[in-house]
């Protein structure tokens, strides 16, 4: 059989033996042969860090998203190649569907997020600059650097193409190379999905590698600069977390582990309601997707007391309608497990839930089958366990990573939040009620535990993803026994791959090293007015001076009737004076911002194309009839958009009165041209 090949330092390199046999989850015949022997893990890591990573950190973060997004493209079109080979993992088509789609969906995410909350730039501000003298010429603030080293993936076997895309498009966007070492089981459709990746030419060399088969050493070789992120149980999270390199360097470690979700049906869900109809397919769903073998799926199912035979009757009469058998047979719901040693393991677990609960639906030893061989195939029926008394430890210790819940009963949000607890941490939890009170009282309670927590009604049932859906703007990850790491979560899972580092400084220096202008740095250019530049000729600095602009009771009043706003504080003397913010009449803040927009803009047609909003509007001093106003505009930050030809300016707007204090400040936003004929 052919032997799983892994590509590291640049080739594709086949193992020096012959290797441990892999077999067709459905069929149990072998396809594939994988090792790792031969492979040089820390020449490949070095690698890595010399070769990948420099030419990924010269990409901009805007560059880097769109790659993803071409690669999420590319994919797009070789995606049946993968859904064919997905039915040797005993995947049915909506199985592959929710591990190649979904992974192609994080990159597209990814390829968004990432160009529009992301600076087209290779450093990231995080936060507002902090003035650290009194005299504004010493300040701070945080940014955030690519690291040096490479992230390392070792991944679990149940998603094969999810997995690795989901961790790779954030390390990615942070300019940080990759390298994965899927879970034998099912490496050889991980494999497929690099080989696509590699052939692509899409990203730069180095900036992804692939390891088939055991670690070996891998881990010895990681340093500080280095990131390792796993997906297992919980039990090997624990051993990888303390593997000396990892503790000795303080390499980051990111851990998503096995954990015991929960789904909890109100009180005021009754048989015949929509929520009640939502909890049990969702039920029944969480079991039989992937044949039950996701870390997401709900392995403890409460139910209120008065409702234990209602939903027992409901789940197992929709469990009876499961077809199992061959993925490639259209009317077959549920597939195989991964592998015949998977479905011992489940039965092996499966004994120690039955000591304290019985089964209402199902056989853990046989199954009737489609199209398949029920005992060369890795099939197991689908196992729904009742357990009238919830306080029993099993079920809040044991998992049985398969198509198996168990049903307990509670009798009020209390209980239901402390037997939530009772998980130890996981990575998600759902409740399924109508009652926004039970249901603020169950999130609130179980928050603590959980990574992420779906409020499921007839309201969202329709555009909900599902108890068991990641979604990669959120964070998927949870405390305790899910591993104490978050994967995805938006920009969040970017900045982990990236070193916070608290940057102090003069503001002229500050603004160099973030490429932004920084209030106390020197204006730049003030002859040629900056809204007559294309984004080639602007800089940042550039600035305009508007004014002096005197501000009359006449245009107060003319403001109130022309807009209708006539709050007493620009209309009415007395009462205006008996205000202690403003002891007499003041204009309107939004006729000091249209005032302050005639004294800055340039009217003729040219490079700027649009104002698209403001952010970070303070007034700061209150304007009388009178007073004089004089605003100062400057290009804060440039960002050219690397798939248009115009890209967005932020400029610092200051508005002033005549004894020089603020009157308001803001930051403009503007679309602007790339080049403008002269």
């Amino acid at each position: 059989m052919t032997a799983l090949r892994s590509y590291v330092s640049g080739r594709w390199q086949a193992p020096s033996v012959e290797g441990t046999p892999l077999h067709d989850a459905v069929t149990g015949r072998e396809v594939a042969r994988i090792s790792s022997a031969g492979i040089d893990m820390a020449g490949a890591l070095d690698y890595g860090r010399r070769v990948g990573g420099p030419p990924l950190r010269e990409l901009t973060f805007h560059e880097r998203a769109l790659l993803l997004k071409q690669l999420a493209m590319h994919l797009q079109g070789h995606r049946d190649e993968l859904y064919e080979l997905s039915y040797r993992t005993g995947a049915t088509k909506f199985d592959a569907r929710f591990d190649v789609d979904g992974g192609i969906g994080v990159l597209f995410t990814y390829g968004s997020k990432g160009r529009r909350e992301l600076p087209n730039d290779t450093v990231y501000v995080d936060g507002p600059v902090e003035q650290l003298g009194k005299g504004g010429t010493f300040v701070g603030q945080h940014i955030a650097t690519s690291l040096r080293g490479v992230a390392v993936q070792i991944n679990a076997f149940n998603f094969p193409v999810w997995g690795p895309l989901e961790k790779l498009a954030p390390a990615f966007l942070a300019g940080v190379p990759t390298l994965v070492k899927p879970a034998s089981q099912t490496a050889y459709l991980t494999e497929k999905l690099v080989e696509l990746i590699i052939d692509s030419g899409l990203l730069p060399e180095g900036s992804l590698q692939l390891v088939c088969g055991s670690a070996g050493d891998l881990l010895d070789h990681v340093t500080e600069q280095d990131l390792v992120a796993f997906t297992g149980s919980a039990s090997t999270a624990q051993r990888l977390r303390s593997h000396p390199a990892i503790v000795r360097h303080a390499t980051r470690f990111n851990a998503e582990a096995d954990s015991l979700n929960f789904s909890v049906l109100g009180p005021d869900a009754a048989p015949g309601s929509a929520e009640f109809d939502l909890f049990v397919k969702q039920l029944v769903t969480e079991m039989t997707v992937k044949a039950g073998q996701k870390c997401t799926a709900i392995r403890r199912a409460f139910v209120p007391a008065e409702r234990m035979d209602d939903v027992s009757e409901a789940v197992h009469e929709r469990l009876a309608r499961v077809v199992v058998g061959s993925p490639a047979n259209p009317d077959v719901r549920m597939g195989a497990l991964a592998s015949l040693e998977q479905r011992e393991e489940v039965r092996r677990s499966l004994k120690a839930l039955m000591d304290v609960g019985r089964i209402v639906f199902g056989d853990p030893e046989r199954v009737d089958v489609v199209d398949a061989d029920a005992e060369r195939g890795a099939f197991v029926s689908p196992v729904l366990l009742r357990a009238d008394d919830a306080g029993r430890a099993e079920p809040h210790q044991v998992e049985a990573f398969g198509p198996v819940s168990t049903l307990m009963p509670y009798t009020s949000a209390d209980e239901v939040v402390e037997l939530a607890a009772r998980g130890a941490g996981s990575l998600v939890g759902s409740v399924v009620t109508g009652d926004t009170d039970f249901a603020r009282d169950v999130v609130l309670g179980v928050a603590p535990w959980h990574g992420r927590v779906l409020v499921l009604d007839s309201d969202n049932a329709k555009e909900s993803t599902g108890h068991g859906s990641p979604l990669p703007m959120l964070v998927h990850g949870g405390p305790g026994r899910a591993g104490g790491g978050e994967e995805l979560g938006g920009i969040r899972s970017v900045l982990h791959h990236m070193q916070r580092t608290a940057v102090q400084a003069s503001p002229k220096v500050l603004g160099a090293v973030t490429n932004r202008w920084v209030n106390g740095a020197p204006h730049a250019d003030i002859e040629t007015h900056p809204f007559r530049k294309s984004l080639a000729e602007l800089r940042v600095g550039d600035t305009v001076v508007g004014g002096p602009r005197t501000v009359t009771r006449e245009d107060i009043d003319h403001f109130a009737e022309f807009t209708g706003d006539k709050f007493y504080a620009h209309t009415i003397e007395e009462a205006a004076a008996a205000n202690p913010f403003f002891e007499g009449i003041v204009a309107h803040g939004y006729l000091v911002l249209s005032l302050a927009a005639g004294l800055f803009v340039d009217p003729e047609p040219g490079p700027v194309l649009a104002n698209y909003g403001l952010e970070n509007l303070r007034f700061l001093t209150p304007v009388k009839p009178g007073d004089e106003l004089t605003v100062t505009l400057t290009a804060a930050q440039i960002t050219p958009r690397v798939d248009a030809d115009y890209g967005e300016v932020r400029w610092n707007a200051d508005v002033v009165n005549a004894d020089g204090e603020l009157t308001a400040r803001y930051d403009v936003l503007t679309l602007v041209a790339k080049e403008w004929p002269q």
